[in-house]
């Protein structure tokens, strides 16, 4: 295989969150004072990046850890309601199976990402990463890559977001974008990453998963 550590983005790529997340925003908003999401243009919004989206809503930088901590407070309480996207928990099994590494880079809480994948599939995941800030996935991926000793050219990040696209660049990794979760697939297309899945076997093939 091409890729020995794969690293899994959690929101919107192996957890279908984005239901969750529409239906906590407008309490987000009110809360911590700024603008609830307009509905009537969520396919233009979710072109956007996380900078431009904030910058939208009002929602300033220094409160967006503010923002991700209740967020991640109120998924706790729901986090048996949250599914797996179909065919992810087969592709973490046989890519262990393969002998790649799993991680996992998440603004999400540790619970919350184990609490959805549940106990056997957070046993395949060697590195798990949490409470990543918004904007800094880079940081993160380049530890990441320092403790575990694999290249760039060894490792792929899949995730369903333009700041996860930009995380693997930034280090020089494979960027694998999945077209299912909060980003529309022609705006992860336009960052132009190594592969874009519109379904888990478009992922699996790239993975070199039979």
């Amino acid at each position: 295989m091409k890729h020995r550590l794969a690293v899994f983005d959690f929101d919107g790529t192996l957890a279908d969150s984005f239901p969750f997340f529409l239906a906590s925003f407008g309490e987000l908003a009110r809360v911590h004072g700024f603008r609830p999401l307009d509905r009537g243009s969520l396919d233009e919004l979710r072109r956007l990046d996380a900078r431009q989206l904030m910058r939208h809503v009002g929602l300033p930088p220094w409160k967006a850890p503010l923002v991700a901590m209740d967020f991640r407070r109120l998924m706790a309480a729901r986090t048996a309601q949250i599914p797996l996207f179909d065919g992810m928990p087969a592709l973490l099994r046989d890519l262990a199976d393969a002998g790649v590494e799993l991680a996992v880079l998440s603004s999400n809480s540790r619970d919350n990402v184990q609490g959805v994948l549940g106990p056997a599939l957070s046993g395949l995941i060697r590195h798990l990463d949490c409470g990543v800030s918004l904007l800094g996935k880079k940081r993160k991926l380049r530890a990441l890559l320092a403790r575990t000793g694999f290249s760039p050219g060894q490792t792929v990040c899949i995730g369903d977001e333009i700041r996860d696209i930009e995380a693997a660049r930034g280090v020089r990794a494979a960027a694998a974008a999945v077209g299912w979760g909060y980003t529309l697939p022609d705006a992860l297309a336009a960052h132009r990453p190594d592969t874009l899945a519109h379904t888990v076997a478009q992922l699996r093939d790239y993975l070199e998963l039979a």
